[in-house]
Parts: structure tokens; sequence; C-alpha cells
């Protein structure tokens, strides 16, 4: 038989269920992996150990007791440490928070427990989610494991590195500007951002501008979607909703044929000075003509968004960093580009702020007339393969940190404005054997088409994107 980690999420659900393995036995491979690899990765900031071992002895109950099973009774599935989980430390990615202890549950966690996944511990996030790498004063350099030189992207780069190292089977992520499919595209996996809406950050951390939300990664289609049908749910106060998936649900339109799917695509970074990479061109022309391959029609559009967004973009940033309540004491202990962020963003007058929100949304409002003309729209997700540990950071100056960051994820954050829904493909790889993928937006609401089309790409390559694995594996 496979190790335990070679199975996909739903094919050790499925084992469980027949009670071929034991929850028990899959939580404690996974916390000797962890053990054992993640000090060279860096895909965990706290292990929890003792809770996973509890979770996972009480799965086994409910199996051998012969109740009626949620679907991913006994999957390991970690919690990114922007996201609260009851009685477990959060430091939100910073040091300002070395002593805080989570007060409740976030909602996403509550659905995700009922649908009876294992909690192994929380995964690294860079300092407030705000950088798209992760590297922090709380926890080492979070790596890709496809070389462990080089960063696993972020906000969600402990999430994805975890899943790509074979240190969780999915992971649970987040994304408010491409946190999600940065990652995955430098980690080599199928991230889905939700439509703004779909799933509700309850009960503490507020809706504002939309812009992020919680989401999936996972090295399969069908992983994808099953863990975003558990993760979807709205609350009472919620300022925004996404409609239901036709079917009834995600996981419903995976080998569903989408029929033929007009498809635009552009490959203009719509940031100033950002130059795509010769690899990450391949990775888009490779899939433009497998879509083709598959008898859709590609066509070329001009971006439908323009660079003029970045400034009012930039002051939304600079403001949101300024969310995390901070001890006047512990200030000192804040990263540079935070504290430079921080800065800027206290700076921000109010009707500054309004101004910028309200161009973001009159853009929004005219790009979707384009967009809205297709199927799905096919980009680029990051402008380069995946780069070495500290680079975002050399030469110590923060306005240089973010200038590289604007222009490394030039594609992304304009689907987080929009409220789209959008994937990472990972359908290419360099010949160093560096992962590089794509990204596929989709209409307001309309996940299930994305999830039908790429369910359709990972079949016609045999499945698993190729079944490639990194060294660690």
């Amino acid at each position: 038989m496979a190790h335990i980690h070679d199975l996909t999420a739903l094919e050790q659900a499925a084992a469980v269920r027949r009670r071929e393995i034991s929850p028990v036995e899959i939580a404690e491979h996974y916390l000797d992996r962890i053990a054992r690899l993640d000090p060279r990765v860096g895909a965990y900031v706290t292990v929890t150990p003792e809770l996973a071992l509890e979770q996972a002895h009480k799965a086994e109950a409910r199996v051998l007791a012969g109740e009626d099973t949620p679907p991913l009774l006994g999957v390991p599935v970690p919690i990114k440490d922007l996201n609260l989980v009851k009685d477990v430390p959060i430091h939100f990615g910073s040091a300002v928070y070395d002593d805080f202890v989570a007060p409740v549950d976030d909602s996403v966690v509550e659905r995700l427990r009922e649908a009876g996944t294992v909690m192994l511990g929380k995964t690294a996030t860079p300092e407030f989610g705000m950088p798209c790498y992760t590297e922090t004063s709380v926890s080492p350099p979070t790596r890709t494991p496809w070389d462990l030189s080089r960063s696993a992207g972020g906000s969600s780069g402990g999430a994805a590195a975890a899943v790509a190292a074979g240190l969780a089977p999915a992971a649970q992520g987040s994304d408010g500007a491409g946190s999600i499919r940065i990652p995955a595209s430098v980690c080599g996996l199928y991230g889905i951002k939700p439509t703004r809406g779909r799933i509700s950050f309850a009960p503490i951390i507020p809706d504002l501008a939309g812009l992020s939300t919680n989401g999936p990664l996972a090295r399969t289609v069908a992983d994808a979607a099953a863990l975003l049908d558990a993760m979807a749910h709205g609350n009472p106060g919620d300022l925004y909703h996404a409609p239901p998936p036709e079917l009834g649900s995600f996981a419903a339109h995976v080998g569903r044929d989408p029929g033929r799917l007009r498809i635009a695509r552009y490959a203009e970074p719509p940031v100033p000075g950002a130059v795509v990479d010769p690899e990450v061109l391949a990775a888009y022309e490779h899939a433009s003509a497998e879509l083709a391959a598959l008898g859709h029609e590609v066509v070329d559009i001009a971006p439908p968004f323009s660079a003029d967004l970045v400034p009012q973009f930039v002051t939304l940033w600079y403001a949101f960093s300024c969310m995390h309540p901070v001890d006047l004491t512990k200030q000192d202990r804040l990263r540079p580009l935070t504290a430079w962020l921080r800065e800027r963003g206290y700076a921000t007058p109010a009707p500054d702020f309004l101004q910028a929100q309200s161009a973001l949304q009159l853009a929004t409002r005219f790009g979707l007339m384009v967009t809205d003309e297709y199927d799905a729209v096919l980009t680029p997700t990051v402008t380069a393969p995946p780069r070495p540990v500290g680079w975002f950071e050399e030469g110590g100056d923060p306005e240089e940190t973010f200038e590289r960051m604007k222009r490394f994820a030039a594609f992304p954050a304009i689907y987080n404005v929009s409220g789209q829904p959008a994937v990472n493909l990972p359908l290419h790889w360099t010949a160093e054997g560096l992962p590089v993928g794509v990204m596929l937006a989709g209409r307001f609401g309309d996940e299930a088409t994305l999830i039908a089309v790429s369910a359709q790409l990972e079949a016609a390559r045999g499945g698993f994107w190729g079944d490639l694995r990194p060294s660690v594996w």
C-alpha cells in the first residue's frame, strides 16, 4: 500500500470509512513527518499533537460506533496562523503577539471541525498576512519544498509548504491579494480563492472592503472542492454573500463536462515596472494550448483593469496594515516592512481611503463588463518562478521590498478587488524543477465552472497534474 501521505485527502477519508486506516494512524504519521521534515521546510509555526490526537481518537470512536460520518472524518487539515482556534496560541506572524491565545474559534474552523477534520497545528504566515513571502520573527523562513533555498510565497506560505511537502493532505488558507494563489504557484498546488462572501470571517474578523477570503489549498481539484464545500458558509452580520453552487455542491462539478468555454487571456502585468519572466510566459502559453486542445475557445483581450488602479489599491493596503492593534511597548518588535506600511496607513486621511475604495469599485463595474463576456480569464499567477529566501528584503529597504512584492504579485490582487473567484493551476515546471502556476478567474459566484475545467485539465494530465513530487516527499 502507498504511504499515508501519498493518499489524497478524499482517499484518506474513504479509507477511514472502510476502516482500512485509523484516524489515529493518519495523525501520528503526519506528526512524525512534521517532526522530521518541518525544520527544513518551515511550514508550521505551532504544532498541536495533543489536540490532533484527541480529535483523531474521537474520529476513530465514531467510525467504530458505526455512526454516519462527515465527509472528511479523520483527515488532517492545518489552520493558517491568521485564523483563531480556541485555546491555541495565535501569532498573526508577529512577535507582537507572542503570548496571545485565541479566545474563540473562527467560524470556518468550526465548519472544518464539523466536517471531521483533524488539526495538526497552525501554519506559518508573514506578519499580519501583508507580505507575499513568509519570513517572520516568530519562526524560520517558509520554503517551497521544490527548492529549499527558495520562498514558499505568502501569505498562506506555511499552508502551501505543508501540503507540497506531504506534511498535510490539504490546508486552509486565506487570500487578500493573492495569498492562496501565490504560494500555490510557487509550491505546485491547486488553490482556490473563492467568490467574495463565500466563506464568513465571523465572529471577530471584519469583512471591510471584502478583499480577503478563506479558501483551500490541495494537491487535487477534488480535494480542494471538498474542502471548499466544508468551508463555505455565511453568518448573520456578514456584509457579503455569494450565491449557492449549482448541483448543490462544488464537489459535484469535479468530472462534470464544462462544455466548450470562451476563455479570455492576457499577460500584460497591470503594475508599472513589472516584467513577466520567460518561464511564466511559457507556462501561460502551454496552458492556453492545453485549453484549446480540450476544445475551448481562447481569445486574446486587452487587460480589463489598468495600472491606474495600483495607487488606489496601495492606499487600501497601507490602511489595512493598521488593523491589528499593537501594544505601544511592543512596536519595536514589528518587522521593518510592517512598520513602514503602518506609518503610511496612519498617515492616510479617511477621505483618501474612501476615494480609493470608490475608484476601485467603479473600475470593477467597468472591468466586469469585459470579463463577464467570457466564461473565464487566463493570466499568469505571478511574474517569476519562486524567489530565493531573503530576496524580497534584500538591501533592507522596506520601500524596495514593497516594490518587489508589487512587481512579483502583479496579477492576483485585481480579483480580490472585483470579488471574482480565481484558481491557481499547477501546469508547468521549469527545467530546474521549479513550479510555475497560471491563474484562471471566473464570473462572480461561479467557482463551479473553474472547478469543472480545472478537473478536466487535471484529468488530461493523467491526474495529480502529472504526479510530480519534490525530493523531500
